[in-house]
């Protein structure tokens, strides 16, 4: 309080003094200027510093109004040209004293209004000290209320200069609406009941106006407005518009369209930054180039795709059976769609033109079908008709130039005639498209006998998804030639023929007749997918399951039009409704009143394309959290005492037990070995893999978002299911330790094997725990030999699942240790496994992950596959090994023969048991839940071993299953990519080949005559030959998870693009000569052209990074690749032009990676946890290195042109394409940056970075302004 009174008794003397002084200069002068110079001497012999804001605020207290004079105004107008006051605090001043009074105070007004038009853009000097800044400032923003009517915290100067400029303009407009009529915004403005106005002051307030914008510093200014506060930019448009629509009643017919230039120049103004990027001599090749492939003239839509080649390949992506998502692919689709459409400078027509023909493409792969346990031809049918179209809706929602732009690009797809083929097993339902619409056009038309049956194809699937999301309307119907007649299909009055779904809609009972054809027809809309749940929650014990059987057929598998809501349907059926507050006993008691339904659902969504359609729509999270308590709640209780073995048909506690506990398991990588779980390290594995604690954060953090006042659930909830959890952690981590006999588990233990083994003691049961070892025992487990149990030689236990789980590992290390001491023959083992299992099929997991784990320690000797004791490949190992490499080859990838001729076939005994027992499973539907698990552990397995033994396990499964032999050597191919690096290298290599063609006259002739989408992928996965030829963009996707060191591929990535853009750069330079800047049109048409073929192979290579390792990898690109080899001089070149060209090559590449993972903008918050959320950190960090360059800190071993090429296109991409990136990043960092760029005479670049850079930036804006 002290300090404020003595601060308000000095700034009173100091008033006092300076009123004085002015009445002394007064005396001694009258001429304006000599006053001004006499003021200012006074004041500087008196000490105080200038500009001085108490002589403003005294100067304007005088005009306003009790000495109104005109040589006051003239000694105002030199005071603020010779600085002895700051120009903005006087017009701030005047702003707030005269604009309410401009009628009664005309002159004054016209005099304000010159001073704004003179002083209004005088910016600072650059580089002048301010003594008195903070009272100036403290001046302006109490004036003009800046802090409170804008939000900012602290006010400096360059904000109260923006904010003036801006606010002044408003105030100007309010006042000419009032003029009009319009009492529009302030206050604080006096409202006379004379609405007319003067005209004169009116028009010369626009004039005004219309300068300040005209003026490219304010410009700059309006720029910020609408960056930082588009509210308030969007506020004083409106604004603008009303002025133009109304300012014929204070003017003349001639000064009308001063508003509307007004608003022009400001449209101009917020591009003018791009355009000025665009008219830059390098850089604007890049933005005002599109890519060369942007268009699809021929009829298969593939010959220019590449610069949309990432739809394909996440529509590839996410036909990998073996990889689940836990963000939808809607979501994910959707921030694809807008970050292409924004980088290749796309219409919405063309975007979803192509996103449309990727989709074809995607079902075109497909039609040759592999039969294995893999999504079908019904996956790729949902993605789409069903994730495609979800992933368009919130893109036109509300805005009509997009809806315009879909419809276009849906009339144009008949275009392309062999895309739209459908496949011999969905002719029917194109058909059925097509007639619905003839049969609707004659409706409209008033005919009584509709015409005959249509002819569909592709197009009306897809139109008939359209529809039904609300994308379009039954006016597509119309469009010329979409009803094609059929002279083959005979005329029918109605649509082909009766549904099931009518009967049941109509009350039928469910019987197996009728629940066998529902089960095979989609339901036709969401109405009778309702009924289904209500009936599979509250119908009759023989109805539940019947309904949850049908939820899980056709309607999930290819109603497309309808599917998510089947999906979410099936996913809410596991949840029940009961509080997590509710006891045990009420929850067991719950569920196992649903234990024949539960039980079916369960069983039905254990197929593979089940999974894999949860998963295309994110909802693995959800499924983990759900099934959790149906494993805590039947692991808990007993079977009955009459148990021998759980059979598909019958239901029990084990079986919906074991249902549930496998599908939670398939939901993550519960077995994978130790090292895979560690930090990531060079060498190591860089991805996330999902772990149920992972997997229950995001479903938390989902349904937090929904309803904040829902519990989470965490796995502390499920006391047993967390105890077995980190049983399985530490199986996995470390061998097991012995038990004494007082501890339970033993007795367990020993039930188990008398059931499986019998002893030959005397009681006839093997005593398999002991206090003491004996020379043949393991941790205190004694041997076991003997052969397959008897029903009356064992007593079977009957306790809960979670105890048996619980004793199986040591059950399996005393088996494997008699099989390893000759006590226990392979074929017992194999027998004793299998009825471990067909008693408890839960028990699979155990032994998965017992058996993963051992392989990985190495301890167990190998057993030879003689056909004796084990089974044996021999039969057809050489040729499956041929076949495997012939495929390779066919990919352009050289390998040699992992088993030469002669050699007898070893493997580890863990991999021979767990093999041996996967073959003895049956290959119906009852036995999908348990290939969901042992299909990836085998190729886990086999990954592990320190040999080769992937041909070994796919040549005893061709045996077996013959039909299989193509699915199972196209997954053979994997095995070479986990152990060799030089077999990853040549994958990649091949891919960009088969892409962008070769880069040489000696690379990959056989890639020449296809390129593009077709040349990676295919057509079609299959064609028929001697063996199957595979297009290297589709072994990579499906392989390139299987790499062990991923940071492998990021370096040869990024070595690939740095190769491919001095191959470019050579051609450039023999067509146009070493000059790099472009001067003539061929020049520059040559130029565009090779930053074309840049973009391509660096959007390639962007999505095989992200496709590979995801965020992280990215991450890696970023912090350690991109740092590593610049630094190591991998980036230097020869020649200016080789700079350029790798400089670039280098900027998209990181570009497009980050774009791919984080967006090009705001995101929705599930897909942002998993993939934006560490941009503003690696981000933040990789522009903290690049500015350390910039700064001299740091000296890459490259040359000087490629560096700085690299540096102005990646900060173009980013300011061009994604500038809210820029707001992540610390001011200091965008300031060296922004300078370094202003040192290389890039001013433009400069300013646009600032600009960008958020609400703390605008100081250093108007800093550089001012040193302009």
């Amino acid at each position: 309080m002290e300090t404020e009174l003595e601060t308000t008794t000095s700034s009173s003397h100091l008033d006092h003094v300076i009123s004085s002084e002015l009445k002394a200069s007064e005396v001694h002068s009258e001429a304006p200027l000599l006053r001004s110079l006499d003021l200012s001497r006074r004041l500087q012999e008196r000490g105080i510093p200038l500009p001085s804001p108490n002589l403003a605020e005294i100067l304007v207290s005088d005009l306003c109004f009790s000495q109104h004079t005109p040589s006051l105004w003239k000694l105002l107008d030199q005071a603020m040209a010779s600085r002895l006051v700051a120009p903005l605090q006087i017009l701030a001043l005047l702003t707030q004293k005269v604009v309410p009074e401009r009628r009664e105070q005309a002159g004054a007004y016209r005099l304000y209004l010159e001073l704004l038009r003179r002083y209004a853009v005088a910016l600072p000097p650059c580089g002048v000290t301010i003594p008195s800044i903070d009272k100036i400032v403290k001046s302006i923003d109490e004036a003009l209320q800046l802090s409170r009517t804008y939000g900012v915290q602290e006010m400096d100067m360059g904000h109260a200069i923006v904010l003036f400029i801006f606010t002044v303009i408003k105030i100007l407009v309010d006042s000419v609406l009032e003029d009009c009529g319009f009492p529009y915004a302030r206050a604080d403005i006096h409202r006379s009941s004379d609405t007319r106005g003067s005209a004169s002051s009116s028009l010369l307030a626009l004039e005004i106006v219309e300068k300040i914008i005209i003026n490219k510093k304010a410009q700059v200014f309006l720029r910020l407005i609408s960056i930082n506060m588009p509210e308030q930019f969007n506020n004083l448009v409106e604004r603008l518009q009303l002025v133009e629509a109304h300012i014929s009643n204070i003017t003349s017919p001639s000064t009308i369209n001063v508003a509307s230039n007004m608003l022009v120049t400001i449209q101009k103004a917020l591009t003018y930054a791009i355009h000025r990027l665009e008219k830059h001599p390098q850089l604007g090749v890049l933005f005002n180039t599109r890519p060369l492939n942007s268009s699809f003239p021929n009829n298969s839509g593939d010959g220019n795709s590449s610069c949309w080649i990432p739809f394909d390949m996440f529509m590839e992506n996410a036909m990998d059976g073996h990889h689940l998502h836990v963000v939808s692919a809607i979501e994910v689709l959707t921030e694809l769609i807008k970050a292409l459409q924004v980088l290749n400078q796309a219409t919405w027509q063309e975007t979803f033109q192509a996103l449309w023909l990727s989709g074809l493409r995607n079902v075109q792969r497909g039609r040759d079908q592999l039969e294995g346990p893999i999504p079908d031809l019904h996956a790729r049918l949902s993605i789409l008709l069903a994730i495609v179209p979800l992933s368009i809706v919130p893109l036109v929602n509300n805005v009509r130039i997009r809806r315009l732009g879909l419809v276009t690009s849906l009339q144009l797809l008949g275009q392309f005639s062999a895309l739209l083929t459908p496949h011999p097993a969905f002719v029917t339902l194109a058909n059925e498209a097509a007639t619905k619409a003839a049969v609707f056009i004659s409706g409209m038309k008033g005919i009584t006998n509709p015409i005959a049956k249509a002819t569909g194809n592709m197009l009306h699937l897809i139109v008939e998804a359209s529809i039904a999301r609300n994308l379009i309307d039954t006016s597509a119907y119309f469009w010329p030639g979409y009803v094609v007649p059929s002279a083959q299909l005979p005329n029918e009055p109605h649509l082909a023929r009766d549904s099931p779904w009518t009967a049941f809609m109509g009350g039928a009972p469910l019987t197996a007749s009728l629940e066998k054809a529902l089960t095979i027809t989609p339901a036709p809309s969401v109405a009778e997918l309702e009924k289904l749940y209500h009936i599979a929650l509250n119908g009759s014990e023989e109805e539940g399951p019947m309904a949850s059987r049908i939820l899980c057929g056709a309607s999930l598998n290819c109603g497309w039009n309808f599917q998510e809501h089947a999906v979410h349907m099936v996913v809410k059926l596991l949840s029940p409704a009961t509080s997590l507050d509710s006891s045990e006993i009420e929850i067991e008691n719950h569920y196992i009143s649903h234990m024949r339904m539960l039980n079916s659902l369960l069983s039905s969504m254990a197929s593979i394309n089940t999974v894999h359609i949860l998963s295309l729509y994110g909802l693995i999270p959800e499924v983990a959290a759900a099934l959790m308590p149906i494993c805590e709640a039947f692991g808990s209780l007993s079977p009955p005492s009459n148990h021998k073995s759980c059979l598909p048909e019958e239901t029990s506690v084990y079986s919906v037990f074991s249902y549930a506990f496998l599908l939670l398991l398939r939901l993550w990588k519960f077995y994978r070995p130790p090292q895979e779980h560690c930090a990531p390290t060079r060498g190591a594995q860089a991805r996330r893999e999902l772990t149920l604690d992972y997997l229950l954060l995001l479903r938390n953090g989902r349904v937090s978002l929904k309803n904040p006042n829902a519990k989470p659930v965490y796995i502390e909830f499920f006391p047993k299911l967390r105890a077995w959890y980190f049983q399985n952690q530490a199986c996995i981590s470390s061998t097991l330790s012995g038990l004494s006999n007082k501890n339970p588990v033993h007795q367990v233990a020993n039930m188990i094997l008398n059931m499986v083994w019998t002893g030959r003691g005397s009681s006839g049961t093997a005593n398999c725990f002991s206090n003491s070892g004996s020379s043949g025992s393991v941790n205190g487990v004694s041997p076991i030999s003997g052969s397959g149990t008897t029903e009356e030689s064992c007593q079977r236990p009957t306790l809960p699942a979670w105890e048996i789980l619980e004793a199986i590992p040591f059950v399996l290390e005393a088996a494997l240790t008699a099989c390893a001491y000759g006590q226990l023959s392979s074929r017992d083992l194999t027998t004793g496994l299998r009825h471990i299992v067909d008693f408890l099929p839960a028990s699979l997991a155990v032994i998965v992950t017992y058996f993963s784990a051992e392989i990985t320690r190495g301890i167990w000797k190998p057993v030879h596959l003689n056909g004796i004791d084990w089974p044996s490949p021999a039969a057809n190992l050489s040729s499956l090994d041929m076949e495997i490499k012939d495929i390779l080859a066919s990919a352009g990838i050289d390998v040699p023969c992992s088993y030469p001729r002669g050699s007898l076939p070893m493997l580890p005994l863990t991999i021979a048991a767990l093999l041996s027992l996967t073959i003895t499973f049956k290959l119906d539907k009852s036995a999908d839940s348990m290939h969901g698990i042992i299909g990836h552990a085998l190729e886990n397995c086999a990954s592990s071993s320190s040999w080769p033994s992937m041909p070994i396990v796919g040549a005893l499964w061709a045996q077996k299953v013959r039909r299989w032999h193509h699915f199972i050597i196209l997954s053979c191919t994997r095995s070479p990519f986990s152990r060799d690096k030089n077999a990853a290298a040549q994958l990649i290599k091949s891919c960009f080949t088969s892409f962008l063609g070769p880069s040489s006259l000696t690379e990959g002739s056989h890639f020449v005559s296809r390129q593009g989408a077709s040349g990676l992928f295919g057509h079609i996965l299959v064609d028929r030959g001697p063996y199957i030829p595979v297009a290297p963009g589709t072994l990579y996707v499906y392989s390139c998870r299987y790499f062990h060191d991923i940071h492998y591929v990021s370096e040869v990535v990024f070595r690939m693009i740095m190769k491919r853009a001095r191959i470019l750069a050579d051609e450039y330079v023999r067509s146009n000569g070493m000059a790099p800047r472009v001067r003539s049109d061929s020049g520059a048409a040559s130029l565009a052209s090779a930053l074309s073929r840049v973009r391509q192979s660096t959007s390639l290579g962007a999505c095989m990074l992200v496709i590979t390792g995801g965020p992280k990898l990215v991450r890696v690109l970023y912090e350690e690749t991109f740092p590593t080899l610049l630094l190591l001089g991998e980036a230097d070149c020869k020649g200016a032009m080789h700079g350029i060209l790798s400089g670039y090559a280098v900027a998209f590449l990181l570009f497009y990676s980050g774009v791919f993972v984080w967006g090009v903008d705001e995101a929705p918050p599930a897909f942002t946890w998993v993939y934006s959320s560490k941009r503003a950190r690696v981000f933040g960090r990789h522009m903290d290195f690049v500015a350390k360059i910039v700064e001299g800190d740091l000296k890459p071993i490259c040359q000087p042109g490629a560096w700085k090429a690299f540096v102005k296109c990646f900060i173009g991409l980013v300011i061009r394409f994604t500038p809210t990136w820029i707001r992540v990043l610390s001011l200091e960092t965008v300031t060296k940056l922004a300078k370094g760029l202003r040192r290389w005479n890039e001013p433009e670049l400069s300013l646009a970075l600032l600009e960008q850079a958020g609400p703390a930036a605008m100081s250093a804006v108007v800093e550089a302004l001012s040193s302009t």
